[in-house]
């Protein structure tokens, strides 16, 4: 029988930390290196405390987001030898969930609806793997955690850590 992985969406497959200071710049004037955000919270990102709310609750963002280097290539990849479902925590901002499923259907349009699964608490999913980068979706997954780097998890160590796409599909090379 085939193994699953549920990959998450954003700081993933969509590449939001570079959505997320292109906007903050667009709209407030401001440039934010990357390089900045190291060891940082979500929440302490932007110097204006509402500011990620805001724009994350503006119509476009989700909609527009990078897609993260090498991720189609690689879920093209694992779907040869995995059952590949996207898992996003997608209740927040409501608007999100018609964004993010054109977002799929433009970038990922592989990966059939019945694949897609929008939540608002990932401890429900029950695949073999989870891809994904917040820690608070990790802690509380029962299958096998595959951490992806990004600036708010830095100090985390107690999951497998991947720093992009290339490490993902080396790490499950061979496992499923």
């Amino acid at each position: 029988m085939r193994k699953s992985i549920a990959v998450d969406m954003d700081g993933v497959i969509a590449d939001e930390e570079t959505q997320l200071l292109t906007w903050y710049e667009k709209h407030y004037g401001v440039k934010i290196h990357p390089h900045e955000l190291i060891g940082r919270k979500e929440e302490e990102v932007v110097p204006e405390r509402d500011a990620y709310s805001k724009l994350s609750a503006t119509p476009g963002y989700f909609r527009t987001t990078p897609v993260m280097p090498g991720a189609i290539e690689a879920v093209k990849k694992l779907m040869e030898n995995y059952d590949v479902y996207i898992v996003s925590a997608a209740m927040q901002y409501p608007h999100s969930l018609p964004e993010k499923l054109g977002w799929l259907n433009e970038h990922f349009p592989f990966i059939s609806w019945r694949n897609i699964i929008f939540c608002g608490d990932k401890s429900i999913i029950g695949t073999d793997y989870m891809i994904d980068d917040h820690i608070k979706n990790l802690d509380f997954f029962k299958g096998k955690t595959i951490m992806f780097n990004a600036f708010h998890n830095v100090s985390y160590n107690h999951h497998q850590r991947v720093n992009n796409w290339d490490e993902v599909l080396g790490l499950m090379e061979g496992v499923g």
